[in-house]
């Protein structure tokens, strides 16, 4: 019986591998050589760009062509004092948030602390939360800072349409915001430091042309994990790089839906909030440049926020980020095609660099070439991949990313590991979006944990949070590193050109995250 077992088994294995043989030439040589050709045409398309980031954000630093000299900006305080208070324009401060139990305090407490005369400034919470308890505790801290003198409303709708673009859409509605000239918008875990309008405000001041001052973001907890030092990699590269050279070269770039400033009459005149997308901040701001208007981003200052540190919440956040921008190419590429208000030079930047490379050809030539294609020349040795698309491009991408955190430098591989683990994600999400497919318009509020990590540690580190298997196991990573651990082994056997190296380790942090090892718990 084991004997005929056998050799079943092996009848099986030889109609395979002459199957195997069959296809090889005909079919899977020439569709593997035409998509290793497709992949190296896109990671020129990303290396190009890095490059030209590269070497504008050094002329950018070379000459200190910084926002306050390339527009006007003087200090507020020099208006004529007799005017008094009526000399400084109205701001509306908005912090839309829902369910935010551990952070809400901390945003509330920041936006009423902001230095501006008391009677031209008007603090906005737009509460979304579902949780009755969490509401009664926002509208207490609204209540607390209204008795200090604070001019604070607590607005509430009975429904989340339109997620976040729904709640800051409704609030621009009522009666008071006419009375306002510019709207700061805060995030629930933001806290923006007290002279933040002091510092922004002039430039909508005295720059008639500018839509959006932008702020950079300060991460307050990217020491809590190795995932959280991992964010701040890359997080750091586009504040540092690519919204600076943006706004140094075509007073474009996205809008990071926090920590900025827009002139309302901008934005009533771009149409307002939409939600037929899950980056309304990325919509809102690329609708406005198309009207002419212009942004500028200060990247000397920081505001103060917090990195996702559970898997959870990080893979939920970066499918609304890869999802939604693709979504968005979509749906805007023709109307930016046939605006008239913008140069041509600056509708292909948007197109084709801002959008097609950073937002697109990133996502699927880090997963697609170096987690499926590359990979898979190992078993056809026929198709070869040339040292300077495998090795020398990704290396020098790579490099070139780095230079926005350089106390990270020594974590560079784990990055690199990282990184193509999260391309997974990124790439399906991008996908869901071109297509419009089922989860396009999916909203999951990224968890914010405040104090709170730091508070509860102590008193119960002796316990072990219970966590079900499914919601730790992470199949499609498992299967990937399955994969890739495969190629590695017949490399090791039967290749040549030492891919192992890289595939068993790119293997390990793809089965490290599928079993969950990753982030806090």
């Amino acid at each position: 019986m084991d004997r005929l077992s056998s050799a079943g088994v092996g009848d099986v294995a030889w109609q395979t591998g002459i199957m195997w043989q069959q296809v090889r030439q005909p079919v899977v040589v020439p569709v593997l050589r035409w998509t290793v050709g497709v992949c190296l045409a896109m990671s020129v398309m990303l290396f190009a760009e890095r490059v030209y980031m590269g070497i504008v954000i050094f002329l950018i630093r070379m000459f200190g062509k910084r926002p306050q000299k390339q527009y006007k900006w003087e200090p507020m305080k020099e208006l004529d004092v007799e005017l008094g208070n009526s000399a400084y324009p109205m701001v509306l401060v908005q912090i839309p948030m829902y369910n935010e139990k551990e952070v809400y305090q901390l945003s509330i407490g920041a936006a009423c602390g902001l230095s501006w005369p008391s009677d031209r400034i008007i603090i906005q919470v737009l509460d979304d939360s579902t949780d009755p308890i969490i509401k009664d505790m926002v509208s207490v801290e609204c209540r607390r800072w209204a008795s200090k003198g604070i001019n604070i409303k607590y607005e509430i709708r009975d429904n989340r349409n339109g997620y976040k673009a729904g709640a800051l859409k409704e609030g621009m509605k009522h009666s008071y915001v006419k009375r306002c000239d510019y709207v700061a918008i805060f995030d629930a875990d933001f806290q923006p430091e007290p002279d933040f309008l002091w510092r922004t405000i002039p430039f909508l001041v005295h720059n008639p042309q500018i839509a959006l001052v932008q702020a950079r973001w300060k991460f307050v907890n990217a020491d809590e994990c190795l995932m959280t030092r991992m964010q701040e990699m890359s997080l750091d590269y586009h504040f540092i790089v690519e919204q600076e050279v943006g706004s140094a070269t075509y007073a474009f770039f996205g809008f990071n839906g926090t920590a900025g400033v827009w002139r309302i009459s901008a934005l009533n005149e771009a149409g307002g909030w939409k939600d037929r997308t899950t980056v309304e901040d990325m919509d809102l701001a690329v609708r406005a440049s198309l009207k002419g208007w212009k942004f500028v981003y200060v990247g000397d200052l920081k505001v103060k926020n917090e990195l996702p540190s559970t898997f959870k919440a990080y893979r939920y956040q970066q499918h609304r980020w890869s999802c939604g921008p693709a979504n968005l190419f979509r749906k805007m590429a023709i109307e930016i095609l046939k605006t008239n208000k913008v140069s041509l030079w600056k509708k292909c930047y948007v197109i084709y660099s801002f959008f097609f490379v950073r937002k697109i050809v990133a996502h699927l030539v880090t997963f697609i070439f170096y987690c499926v294609v590359l990979p898979a020349t190992v078993l056809v040795p026929e198709v070869q991949v040339p040292k300077w698309g495998a090795v020398y491009i990704p290396c020098t991408i790579t490099l070139l990313n780095a230079v926005g955190t350089p106390r990270s430098l020594h974590l560079l591989v784990f990055w690199i590991l990282f990184e193509n683990v999260m391309s997974l994600h990124r790439t399906k999400a991008t996908f869901i979006g071109l297509l419009e497919a089922g989860r396009v318009n999916e909203w999951v509020v990224t968890e914010k944990l405040g104090d709170a990590l730091k508070t509860k540690m102590p008193s119960k580190a002796s316990k072990k949070p219970r966590i079900r298997i499914g919601e730790r196991v992470h199949l499609l990573e498992l299967i990937v590193g399955i994969y890739l651990f495969f190629c590695g082994c017949y490399d090791v056997v039967f290749g040549k050109n030492h891919y192992f190296i890289y595939l068993f380790l790119q293997s390990m942090a793809f089965f490290i995250t599928g079993f969950g090892y990753i982030g806090t718990v």
